[in-house]
């Protein structure tokens, strides 16, 4: 079956569904190209449409979109006093909990941030990144209706690693720090790919290499043989290695 947001939540009302995904891109758009700030909106405006949906899963009746509840908190809590018989932890508690935390940080953070040599809003919008990609992942793990394995690939597709430096364009992939040579440019590539892997034809294309021969001999020969990747020369699959991985985390 191929994956689409109308059966990844099909369980949900198109108007809610589509709500989600929406405000899901945006946020990570703005992720991606480092406006922290309106990131950090964007994670926000998708609380309150993660609550308008347990609301509507837990009564029974959705609305047509989302909307904020008049008291935020009081609303998630309210959810935990629901039947364990009827509803599961991550519905009742769970999810709720992480609403909280998240909206907590959108709207109080902003106006205390004093001193530090971390950029708090950086660091704030991290946090909100990865905690809107667990939830979305935990919605579709409640309410798809694709196989087991469809729901878990998509599950993983959505929780991939962010790296700030690297820009996704249609089907491509850009590295947009200076001063990388193709090699580095490689490994980071990877470590932004789901399961740590891409064809020798994506990368090449994506680091923009002069010809693919020369790409395999002076860059995947080399990270090969230092044990950073694993080159399959069979299928023409480049996997990053765990050695990949620290090397690539010791520079972001």
């Amino acid at each position: 079956m191929t994956l689409t947001v109308s059966n990844l939540l099909g369980a949900l009302p198109p108007t809610l569904r589509d709500e989600l995904f929406s405000e899901f891109n945006k946020l990570l758009k703005n992720y991606r190209e480092g406006r922290w700030e309106p990131a950090e909106l964007e994670g926000g405006k998708l609380c309150e449409i993660v609550y308008s949906i347990l609301r509507g899963y837990t009564t029974g009746t959705y609305p047509s979109k989302s909307s904020k509840p008049a008291q935020f908190k009081q609303a998630c809590d309210a959810l935990e006093q629901l039947s364990s018989a009827s509803f599961s932890r991550s519905v009742r508690i769970q999810i709720p909990r992480i609403l909280i935390a998240l909206y907590e940080v959108r709207n109080n953070r902003g106006v205390g941030h004093v001193g530090g040599d971390v950029d708090p809003n950086r660091m704030d919008a991290t946090f909100v990144i990865y905690s809107a990609k667990w939830l979305v992942a935990e919605l579709i793990r409640i309410f798809h209706q694709v196989t087991v394995d469809e729901a878990n690939s998509s599950i993983e597709l959505i929780v991939q690693r962010e790296v700030e430096d690297i820009w996704t364009i249609g089907n491509k992939k850009r590295v947009l720090k200076a001063g990388l040579d193709a090699k580095k440019q490689t490994l980071r590539l990877l470590y932004s790919c789901i399961d740590g892997k891409a064809t020798v034809d994506e990368l090449c294309d994506w680091v923009e290499y002069s010809t693919k021969s020369n790409y395999k001999t002076k860059v995947l020969n080399g990270l090969h043989s230092d044990r950073l990747v694993e080159w399959d020369q069979n299928n023409g699959n480049v996997h990053l290695s765990p050695l990949g991985i620290e090397a690539v985390e010791a520079e972001l």
